[in-house]
């Protein structure tokens, strides 16, 4: 867990990597290893989110890669030309923990409302533990995990992963 000034801490990180700017002298908790996911959001519409599944860097350069990443670079979106009224939000990933499972109907029944990772067939998607709010049963948050990883409709047999995240954000006025 973080504090309160570690989050907005980390949240100047995301928004001054947007506007260009890079970050200097991190305190030794962003130095550690870490990863991220960067949401940015204007009046709950989606501009972009970017992340990684596992740390490859230290955590404050994870966020401002994503952060930059989230604003100009999701393949989804036209790049964010201004950040005025943006909400900016940042999931800092806990590990991968592995989920067995017997079936899609098994994981149906006993998916815990956390962030998961689903793979099968080279293809994989994650849904970070936000997205139960757009998705609020099981078998909707099931079924467009796999949508979103490509898979047929209650394809078997697949990996699933599930995640624990602090999330916390902030509007950008």
């Amino acid at each position: 867990m973080f504090t309160a000034t570690q989050h907005d801490e980390m949240l100047d990180i995301a928004i001054a990597a947007i506007r260009g700017s890079i970050a200097a002298g991190l305190p030794e908790y962003l130095r550690e290893p870490g990863c991220s996911f960067v949401t940015l959001r204007r009046r709950g519409e989606l501009l972009g989110c970017i992340g990684a599944l596992q740390p490859y860097q230290s955590l404050g350069l994870d966020i401002a890669e994503h952060a930059r990443a989230a604003a100009f670079e999701d393949p989804r979106f036209p790049p964010v030309q201004d950040l005025h009224d943006v909400h900016v939000e940042i999931s800092v990933l806990g590990p991968l923990t592995d989920f067995p499972a017997e079936s899609y109907d098994d994981v149906v029944s006993r998916l815990p409302r956390v962030g998961a990772v689903v793979a099968a067939d080279g293809r994989r998607g994650t849904f970070l533990p936000a997205v139960w709010e757009q998705l609020p049963t099981s078998e909707q948050f099931v079924a467009g995990l796999w949508r979103k990883a490509g898979l047929r409709p209650r394809h078997w047999p697949v990996q699933i992963w599930t995640y624990e995240v602090e999330e916390f954000g902030r509007t950008v006025s």
